[in-house]
C-alpha cells in the first residue's frame, strides 16, 4: 500500500490519575507523493497526531499502516529503524549537534543507519550531502558551527538532514514557525520542490501561506478532524493569493 493510512486512532495521556483524550478516532490517509497539511487551534491534538503517525509517539488505540507495514505493532528497535531509513523530520526548533559541524550533522543520521556501513557507502553518502546542499543552496556553509549560520540556513540545513536517507516520507511540525518572512518562502519553496520530485510530506502549521501551498488541508479540533480542503498541486507564485483566499474562507467557515 502507497500511503500512509490511519484507522481509528486515539490517544490519551493520563494527567494526575485523569485521562486526557488528545486524539479521538482520528481516519486519514496520506498518499505517496502528497503534500498535506494539518491545521487547527493551540491544543486541538496537531502535534500529537503528526508524532503518532511516525511512531515517535505511542498509539493508544487504534491502527497506523505506514507503507504497507502497521507501526502499531512494531517493536522500539524496528521503529527506529523505520524512522531512521523511511521517515524524515523536520522540527520549529532546529535541533542540531552543537559539536559538530552543518555538514556532520546532516551525515550523521545516515552514517547511523544500517545502509551506511562501509566505506564506499560513506563516500555515496557524503556526495548525496554535497549534492542536496548545494540544491538548497548552502554549500557554502557546510564547514560552519550551527550558530554561525542565519535561521533560514540552518532550517535548509535540517531539510537536508531530513533527506539525507532518501525517506518515503516527511514530517514536519511547525516548520516555518521560528522563522521570518523571506526565510519562510525559501524553507517552503524547497519543501514544494521535494515534494514534487516525489517525497511525500505531511506538515502541521498555523500559517495560512504555508498551509495554502500544499495538496490538501486538514482541520482538526478537540482531537478528531472535522473537514478538509482540497487544491490539488502549488504550482506557480500567481496562485499563492488565490489560494490562501479560498483557505481563509473556508477555516473561517470550521470556525477558525
Amino acid at each position: 500500500m502507497n500511503s500512509l493510512v490511519v484507522k481509528d486512532l486515539c490517544k490519551t495521556y493520563i494527567v494526575n490519575k485523569r485521562q486526557n483524550h488528545v486524539l479521538r478516532n482520528v481516519n486519514m490517509e496520506v498518499k505517496e507523493g502528497e503534500m498535506v497539511a494539518v491545521m487547527g487551534p493551540s491544543g486541538s491534538g496537531k502535534s500529537t497526531l503528526l508524532y503518532t503517525v511516525s511512531g515517535m509517539d505511542h498509539v493508544t488505540a487504534g491502527k497506523v499502516d505506514f507503507f504497507g507495514r502497521d507501526i502499531s505493532k512494531m517493536k522500539p528497535g524496528e521503529m527506529s529503524d523505520l524512522r531512521l531509513d523511511e521517515m524524515g523530520f523536520i522540527f520549529q526548533q532546529m535541533y542540531m549537534l552543537k559539536n559538530l559541524s552543518i555538514y556532520d550533522n546532516i551525515i550523521l543520521p545516515a552514517y547511523q543507519s544500517k545502509n551506511g556501513r562501509g566505506k564506499e557507502k560513506r563516500q555515496e553518502i557524503n556526495e548525496r550531502a554535497k549534492g542536496l546542499m548545494h540544491k538548497l543552496g548552502i554549500s557554502e556553509i557546510a564547514e560552519n558551527d550551527i550558530n554561525e549560520v542565519s535561521g533560514g540556513q540552518l532550517q535548509r540545513a535540517c531539510i537536508c538532514r531530513s533527506l539525507i536517507n532518501r525517506p518515503k516520507m516527511i514530517f514536519a511540525d511547525e516548520p516555518t514557525g521560528a522563522l521570518n518572512q523571506q526565510n519562510s518562502k525559501e524553507v517552503m519553496k524547497e519543501l514544494n520542490r521535494i515534494n514534487r520530485e516525489g517525497t511525500t510530506v505531511m506538515l502541521v502549521t498555523h500559517d495560512m501561506k504555508v498551509a495554502a501551498k500544499s495538496d490538501r488541508v486538514l482541520y482538526i479540533e478537540d482531537g478528531n478532524i472535522k473537514g478538509e480542503y482540497g487544491f490539488g498541486k502549488y504550482t506557480a507564485q500567481e496562485e499563492a493569493r488565490e489560494r490562501e483566499r479560498k483557505l481563509s474562507n473556508w477555516l473561517m467557515e470550521m470556525g477558525w
